[in-house]
C-alpha cells in the first residue's frame, strides 16, 4: 500500500504529516543537544570536584601519600575523573553523531519536501488552468448556441412576416447561419478542450500526483528510519562507555579493598619513629635525711643511731615498668650546678653537711633544684629548628632515612652521568672513525662537564655515606642503651651487699669514706639521699617465635646475624623503632630488623 493509491485525494493531510515528521526530527535533535549540555556540565562539575579534593602537594613531598587510605582516596578521585572523561566522551559522541547529523539531515529533508510539494502544486495549478479553459470554452459554446438559436428564430419570424422585405429576410438568414457556424466552432473547441482536460486530469490523478505522493512517502519513511537510528545512537553512546565506566567502578571497589589499617600503622611508625631510647625512671630525692631529726613515727627512715635507712617499710620490691618486665635504669640526680650529686653515686653513702642549718639546706634545695623530666616536647624538637644538610636536626631514625634517600638519589644521578659519559665516548669513537658524521672535538666540552659532574657526585656520595654511617651508629647506640637498660638489673641496696667482689669492695670504700671528714666540695653540694629499690630477677622467656624472611648480617653493636628461613625465639616486640630482639637456638641474643621477620606471638 502506498500513498499515491490510497491517499490520492489527501494532499493537505500529507503536507501536514510530513511537516510534523520534520518537526519531530528537529525536536529530537534539540533534545540531544540539551542532553549534551547536561553531560558536559556534569563532567565539568565532576572534574572541578576532583580538582578540589586532590592533594595540592607533590607525592614525594607529602608524607600522607604513603598511607593506603590516602592512596585509595586519590585512586577514587582519579576514577571519578576518568568517569567524568567518559561523560565528556558521551557528550561529544551525541553532539557529533546525533546533533550535527540530524541537523544536516533535517535540512536535506526540508529541501526535498519543498521540491516535491512545489511539483505537486504546479501540477494542481496546471490542472486548474485546464479546467478554467474548459469552463471558458463551455460558456462560450453555451453563449454561441443561444445566440445561434435566437438568430434562427429571428430569421424564421421575418420569413413569415409579410411586411418584411426580402433583404431583411436574407440578412436575418445570413445572421442565423453565421451564428450557427460560430456555435459549431465553439462546440468543437469545447469538445477538444474537454478531451484535453480529461486527459490531463487522468494524468494528474493516476500518474503525476501518485508519483509525487510516493516520493513523499519514501522521503518520510527514510526520515523515520534515520530518526530511529538517532534514537539508537543515544543508547549506543551510553553502551560504548559502559565497559570503561564499569572499570572505573571496579577501580573504586579495588581502592576500597586496598585500605590496610595494619599497613598504615606500620607506615606511621616508619615515618615518625625517632630512634631515641626511652627515658629512665625519675629518682626519688629524699631531702629529709640530712636534717638529723630525733627519731619519731613521722620520720622518713631515719633510725635512732643517726644512720640513714635507705629502704622504707613496705618498699622492699621494685615497681615494674608498665610496658616491660624489667626496670629501666635511672639517671643520676643532678645538682643545681649540673653535675651528679655524691649521694646519687651507686652504693655511695650520704655525705653529711656540717656547719649549716638543715632547714636552710632544705630551703636552698627547694629553690635551686628542679626535677629534670624527660618530655615528649624535648624529643620532638622545637619549631625553630634550623634544617641542616646532614639532617642532624631530625631524630636519629628519621635522619638515617633521609640520608638513605639522598644517597640513593645521588647514586642514581651518578649512574646517569656515568652512562652519559660512556655514550659520549662511544660517539667520539664513531666520529673519529667516521669524520663525516661529526667533529670529535665538539664533544670534549660535554665530556669534561660530565666528568666534573661525576667527581662532584662521588664526593657527595662519600659525604652522605659518612653521614649515614654516623647516623646508623647513633641508632644502634641508642638501641644498645635501651638493650642495656632492659638487661641490666638495678643497683643493689647498701644494706644488703651483693655476692660480687666488686660490689663488696665498693661497700668497704663507702664505709671508709663515711669515716673521713667531709671535703669542701661535699659541703657546697646539696645533700639528699635516693631510695634504692631492689627486686627479684625473673628469668627471660620467649614471648613468641619468628622466622627470618631475609638474611641479615649483624655486624653492628647490639645486633645479631641470622640466615634466611632460620627459626628464632621472640624475646621482645618492636617498640616502634623497627628493631626486634630475638634469640637464636644455638645461643646468642640481639636485635634484628622487624621487617626481616615473620612473627607469631604466643
Amino acid at each position: 500500500m502506498d500513498w499515491g493509491t490510497e491517499l490520492w485525494d489527501q494532499f493537505e493531510v500529507l503536507e501536514r504529516h510530513t511537516q510534523w515528521g520534520l518537526d519531530l526530527l528537529d525536536r529530537y535533535a534539540k533534545f540531544v543537544k540539551e542532553r549534551t549540555e547536561v553531560e558536559q556540565a556534569y563532567a565539568k562539575q565532576l572534574r572541578n570536584l576532583v580538582k578540589k579534593y586532590l592533594p595540592k602537594r607533590p607525592v614525594k613531598d607529602d608524607p600522607e601519600s604513603k598511607f593506603s587510605q590516602h592512596q585509595s582516596f586519590v585512586q577514587i578521585l582519579q576514577e571519578v575523573n576518568d568517569f567524568a572523561g567518559q561523560r565528556e566522551l558521551v557528550a561529544e559522541n551525541l553532539s557529533v553523531r546525533v546533533c550535527l547529523e540530524l541537523a544536516k539531515y533535517s535540512q536535506e529533508m526540508k529541501q526535498e519536501r519543498k521540491m516535491h510539494f512545489q511539483e505537486g502544486r504546479r501540477a494542481q495549478q496546471q490542472l486548474e488552468s485546464g479546467f478554467k479553459q474548459l469552463e471558458n470554452s463551455k460558456r462560450k459554446f453555451e453563449r454561441d448556441c443561444r445566440e445561434a438559436e435566437k438568430a434562427a428564430q429571428t430569421a424564421e419570424r421575418l420569413d413569415q412576416d409579410i411586411n418584411a422585405t426580402k433583404a431583411d429576410v436574407e440578412k436575418a438568414k445570413q445572421q442565423a447561419h453565421l451564428r450557427s457556424h460560430m456555435a459549431e466552432e465553439s462546440k468543437n473547441e469545447y469538445a477538444a478542450q474537454l478531451q484535453r482536460f480529461n486527459r490531463d486530469q487522468a494524468h494528474f490523478y493516476f500518474s503525476q500526483m501518485p508519483q509525487i505522493f510516493d516520493k513523499l512517502q519514501d522521503m518520510d519513511e527514510r526520515r523515520a528510519t534515520h530518526l530511529g537510528a538517532g534514537y539508537g545512537l543515544l543508547s549506543d553512546a551510553e553502551l560504548q562507555v559502559v565497559p570503561i565506566i564499569a572499570k572505573c567502578l571496579e577501580g573504586m571497589k579495588v581502592a576500597a579493598d586496598a585500605v590496610d589499617a595494619k599497613h598504615d600503622s606500620q607506615v606511621l611508625i616508619e615515618l615518625h619513629k625517632s630512634g631515641f631510647a626511652r627515658p629512665g625512671d625519675v629518682e626519688f630525692e629524699d631531702f629529709s635525711q640530712p636534717m638529723n631529726r630525733a627519731p619519731s613515727d613521722s620520720s622518713l627512715g631515719t633510725p635512732s643511731d643517726g644512720r640513714p635507712e635507705l629502704r622504707g617499710p613496705g618498699r622492699s620490691r621494685a615497681k615494674r615498668w608498665p610496658f616491660s618486665k624489667k626496670n629501666k635504669p635511672r639517671p643520676p640526680p643532678l645538682s643545681p650546678l649540673g653535675g651528679p650529686l655524691p649521694s646519687a653515686m651507686p652504693n655511695g653513702p650520704p655525705s653529711p653537711r656540717s656547719g649549716l642549718d638543715p632547714l636552710a639546706i632544705l630551703s636552698e634545695i627547694s629553690k635551686s633544684v628542679k626535677p629534670r623530666l624527660a618530655s615528649f616536647r624535648s624529643l620532638r624538637g622545637s619549631r625553630g629548628t634550623v634544617v641542616t644538610e646532614d639532617f642532624s636536626h631530625l631524630p636519629p631514625e628519621q635522619q638515617r632515612k633521609r640520608l638513605q634517600q639522598q644517597l640513593e638519589g645521588r647514586n642514581r644521578e651518578l649512574q646517569k652521568e656515568i652512562d652519559q659519559r660512556e655514550a659520549l665516548k662511544k660517539m667520539k669513537d664513531v666520529y673519529e672513525k667516521t669524520p663525516q658524521m661529526g667533529d670529535p672535538a665538539s664533544l670534549e666540552p660535554r665530556i669534561t662537564e660530565t666528568l666534573n659532574n661525576i667527581e662532584r657526585l662521588k664526593l657527595e656520595v662519600q659525604k652522605y655515606e659518612a653521614w649515614l654511617a654516623e647516623a646508623e651508629s647513633r641508632v644502634l647506640s641508642n638501641r644498645g642503651d635501651s638493650l642495656g637498660r632492659h638487661a641490666r638489673p638495678p643497683d643493689p641496696p647498701a644494706s644488703a651487699p651483693p655476692d660480687s667482689g666488686s660490689n663488696n669492695n665498693g661497700s668497704q670504700d663507702n664505709k671508709e669514706s663515711s669515716e673521713e671528714p667531709p671535703s669542701e666540695e661535699g659541703q657546697d653540694a646539696p645533700i639528699y639521699t635516693e631510695f634504692d629499690e631492689d627486686f627479684e630477677e625473673e628469668p627471660a622467656s620467649p614471648i613468641g617465635h619468628c622466622v627470618a624472611i631475609y638474611h641479615f648480617e649483624g655486624s653492628s653493636e647490639g645486633t645479631i646475624s641470622m640466615a634466611e628461613g632460620e627459626d628464632l625465639s621472640l624475646m621482645e616486640e618492636d617498640k616502634g623503632d623497627g628493631w626486634t630482639r630475638v634469640r637464636r637456638k644455638q645461643g646468642g641474643e640481639g636485635y634484628v630488623p622487624t621487617s626481616y621477620l615473620r612473627v607469631t606471638l604466643n
